[in-house]
Parts: structure tokens; C-alpha cells; sequence
């Protein structure tokens, strides 16, 4: 994209919780507990990501995943919109021998991609900072990015309760899972997702992705707040 059009959306503002704050950076990886190496390494076994593959992960924040990914051989381009984050994983990559990254900041709406198309392209809990309308626009845009057969995996906070439960299923979910201050996410911020982000309803993205060109190979939803799905360019 050469020009940007005024109507278009500045997806690189903060929303939520805000990420170019150091401090929020700093503990983002002891926050997010099941984000570990060993997590990641077992997720690239999974999607079949090896030596000789080339991976987008959109959202890639302290770079857990794509430093794995890189170490497993695949070269890999990692996007954020946070300069903070894309520090912070540039020391972290370094730290760790991991090569073959090329950082860049922007995000689904913005990133352009000047190589071949990719095998893989990963996201996991960013895509909910989209309004539904973008949200839209970032699957036609990484459709595009993908080789014929390329692997889109998608991880989110994504709402599968009853929409007419929506009170109580907020509720429950934020008691289960908020943590004290220091510990993890807190009450506060569960609040802050659901009040300033866009997360959605699993029937309205399952119909975004296929509408985009994917067809939906695995879908897993552990709980009714999160989802999981590994799709295939059409």
C-alpha cells in the first residue's frame, strides 16, 4: 500500500493495555504463562515448521514464537506496531543466536510484504485489536501473502457462549482467569479487553475466514473465551 486513504484505520495507535510502556513490555512474558519456549517449540512441530520455510508472524510482541521458529531454520519476518516490543525482541533474538528475523512495526493492516509469498503466517492474541470491518482487511491482506496451500494459524481471545449470555459468560471468564496485581493480568485488565478491544463471536470469524479464501483445516475452542484455528489458502 503506497498511499494510505484518510478513512483507513491507524492500527499502530495503542488500544487496551498500552505496549510502548516499558514496564508493560518488561513483564509481558511473565505475564503471559503459557507463551514459554517449550509451548512454542511444540506449536512449530505441530504446524510442520522447519529448515527452509518462510514465516509472517503478525503481532509477534516479545518474539517468543519467532525466535523458535528461527531456530527451528525458518527464515522469519516479525511485525508489531509497538517500537517498545520490536526492542525489546531485537535484544531478546540477539540474546538467543536467532539470525534469521527481519523486524518490521506495523501490524495486519499495514505490513507489506516484499518477498515470495510465505508457507506459514502466525497470529496469536493480537487480531482481536481489529474492529470486525479490519478484521476483514487483515484476512484478504494475509490471504495474499500466502502461497497456494499456505498455513494460516490463528490464536485469540474469541467469544463462543450463547450472545445472549454475554453478562454471565464476561463475568465468569474474568473471575476464572484475572490474577493479583504482580502475578499476571489482572481483573482490571480482563475488563479493559473486553470494554476497549475487539474481541468477537466465533460464527461471525469463522465466516471472515472463510469468506477470505481459507478453508478451515482444525478449529479448537478450549473454552468459550479463547479459539484456536489452523486454516489453508484456498
Amino acid at each position: 500500500m503506497t498511499m494510505i486513504p484518510g478513512w483507513y484505520y491507524d492500527e499502530l495507535q495503542q488500544i487496551g493495555v498500552d505496549f510502548e510502556d516499558a514496564a508493560q513490555v518488561q513483564s509481558y512474558d511473565r505475564k503471559q504463562t503459557s507463551n514459554t519456549p517449550e509451548v512454542n517449540q511444540a506449536l512449530i512441530q505441530r504446524l510442520g515448521i522447519s529448515k527452509g520455510h518462510t514465516v509472517i508472524e503478525i503481532g509477534t510482541g516479545t518474539a517468543t514464537f519467532a525466535i523458535e521458529a528461527a531456530v527451528a531454520g525458518a527464515y522469519v519476518y516479525a511485525v508489531d506496531v509497538s517500537d517498545a516490543m520490536l526492542s525489546y525482541a531485537r535484544h531478546k533474538a540477539s540474546a538467543a543466536n536467532a539470525e534469521n528475523i527481519e523486524f518490521y512495526r506495523a501490524g495486519f493492516l499495514t505490513y507489506e510484504h516484499q518477498g515470495e509469498p510465505v508457507d506459514y503466517i502466525v497470529t496469536k492474541f493480537a487480531f482481536h485489536h481489529l474492529p470486525d470491518f479490519w478484521k476483514m482487511v487483515g484476512l484478504l491482506r494475509m490471504q495474499s501473502m500466502l502461497k497456494p496451500g499456505g498455513v494460516l494459524y490463528l490464536r485469540d481471545v474469541v467469544f463462543s457462549f450463547k450472545p445472549n449470555e454475554y453478562c454471565s459468560s464476561i463475568d465468569a471468564w474474568i473471575n476464572r482467569v484475572a490474577k493479583p496485581a504482580g502475578e499476571g493480568f489482572t481483573k482490571a485488565d480482563f475488563e479493559m479487553h473486553v470494554r476497549e478491544e475487539n474481541s468477537t463471536f466465533a460464527w461471525i470469524l469463522e465466516s471472515m475466514l472463510t469468506r477470505s479464501g481459507f478453508e478451515i483445516i482444525e478449529k479448537d475452542y478450549p473454552t468459550t473465551e479463547y479459539a484456536e484455528y489452523i486454516c489453508q489458502k484456498r
